[in-house]
């Protein structure tokens, strides 16, 4: 009777044990500096109120990168559970095979959440009708500029440039009275390109942009593309734009413009928090604007940039209901909220906005509301809902490419037809290497 006794609280204890066990979440994301602590408490936040579960974050590099080792991994046999993937990875991410389509997980008690996205995030994540991924980390471009700078030029400092021609105007401006050492900034990066793009209500890939069916074919030899390089070109020729001679330099683009070596920045919403501190820290008055369009075009929009987060297959059904349990706390009403205030991304759900427009939030906090307010004003069709693409960040690095070539001298039409054939050549050999 003994023995049987310990046999059974034995058992008991094991029990116990294994009803104790937490369940393991890793969790892989793209963001360095301070957003990697910022995602580290709100990490730390859900273990706390979750106890059953416990993720496990890491940082994995850019967004690139992040996706590569995401797609080895799965081939390894040991993928993450979430990945952050850019949104010009989607197409990828879903050619890949390693994810499952979240939507279709999401418990019916639960898809309220999914219809609570603003439009222009809906529209862009909305693939084949469904979501795969859940919208996160969501921006677009806009204009910042010192407003002191623009005192010292003559410039009106609460009206910045709507237009190329305006922008060109007021660098003239800005370098003759010698109110800053150089006029404009902004990464030398393709995203700027695709928003340039949309704006003109034009298309980077047929098929719809690659939303009625694959993408065979890429327009970068374009009227729309056209105008944009031509306006680079002479910006750069006059002295007026200046960038730090590196592709894809955001944090070098921002020391020119927060040391106030530019008077004007192009750069992401994403970067709304860190300008309004650094402005303050370095003793100038923030401005912010629509992004400038070509003229004589009507303002069409921007595209959604940022990323998603994308739950990975493979796992047991437990590891796989914690993980979206976490998905769906960490992108909800209060989290976005928060994340909103803490970086500049944008507040993606409807709820989220009505919080903050409850809080003043955007009155007391106007360089937020510009970028906001561009975004809500893009119209809804193939054009802002953004490109599909395959091998997009080899487009993308065929892109910068062919500007670096424009700036030492290349003629833009032999540039951009060259350009064009590279990339036709990239999306044919990617499509060959997915066709079932």
């Amino acid at each position: 009777m003994k023995r049987l006794a310990t046999v059974v609280g034995l058992s008991a204890l094991l029990g116990f044990a294994f009803a104790a066990e937490k369940v393991q979440i890793t969790f892989w994301h793209a963001f360095g500096g301070g957003r990697t602590a910022f995602i580290q408490r709100a990490v730390e936040d859900f273990n706390y109120t979750h106890p059953g579960i416990e993720v496990k974050v890491e940082y994995k590099g850019s967004y690139r990168d992040t996706l590569n080792a995401a797609i080895l991994a799965a081939k390894q046999g040991n993928a993450p559970h979430i990945v952050q993937i850019f949104e010009v990875g989607s197409q990828l991410a879903l050619d890949s095979g390693i994810f499952v389509p979240i939507e279709n997980y999401v418990p019916a008690d639960l898809k309220f959440q999914l219809d609570d996205y603003i439009k222009p995030v809906a529209n862009y994540y909305r693939i084949g009708g469904k979501f795969n991924s859940i919208p996160w980390n969501s921006s677009n471009p806009i204009l910042y500029y010192n407003k002191d700078i623009f005192k010292k030029a003559g410039l009106d400092p609460e009206n910045p440039p709507k237009t190329f021609n305006e922008v060109a105007q007021a660098c003239e401006k800005i370098i003759a009275s010698k109110a800053a050492p150089k006029c404009i900034t902004w990464p030398l990066h393709s995203w700027f390109v695709e928003q340039w793009i949309a704006e003109q209500g034009a298309l980077l890939a047929n098929n719809e942009n690659g939303r009625a069916a694959r993408a065979t074919d890429v327009y970068i030899d374009s009227e729309a593309m056209k105008r944009i390089m031509k306006w680079w070109k002479g910006l750069y020729d006059k002295g007026y734009y200046t960038y730090t001679g590196k592709p894809e330099d955001w944090d070098g683009a921002n020391q020119l413009f927060v040391s106030q070596q530019a008077a004007m920045e192009i750069t992401s919403t994403s970067d709304v928090t860190f300008m309004q501190n650094a402005s303050f820290e370095n003793g100038f008055e923030l401005g912010t604007g629509f992004l400038p369009v070509p003229d004589g075009v009507e303002r069409n929009g921007t595209v959604v940039g940022g990323a998603s987060l994308w739950l990975t297959k493979g796992h047991p059904q437990k590891e796989q209901e914690a993980a979206l349990t976490f998905l769906l706390w960490f992108t909800n009403t209060e989290n976005m909220v928060r994340w909103h205030k803490g970086t500049g991304y944008f507040p993606v759900l409807n709820t989220s906005v009505k919080v903050l427009e409850w809080q003043n939030w955007f009155e007391r906090n106007p360089a937020y509301r510009a970028a906001f307010d561009q975004l809500l004003q893009s119209k809804a069709n193939r054009a802002t809902q953004g490109a599909l693409i395959g091998p997009f960040p080899e487009i993308r690095t065929i892109i910068e490419n062919m500007v670096q070539e424009i700036f030492q001298g290349k003629d833009i039409a032999k540039a951009l037809s060259e350009a064009d054939a590279q990339a036709d050549q990239a999306l044919k050999r990617y499509n060959a290497s997915v066709k079932k």
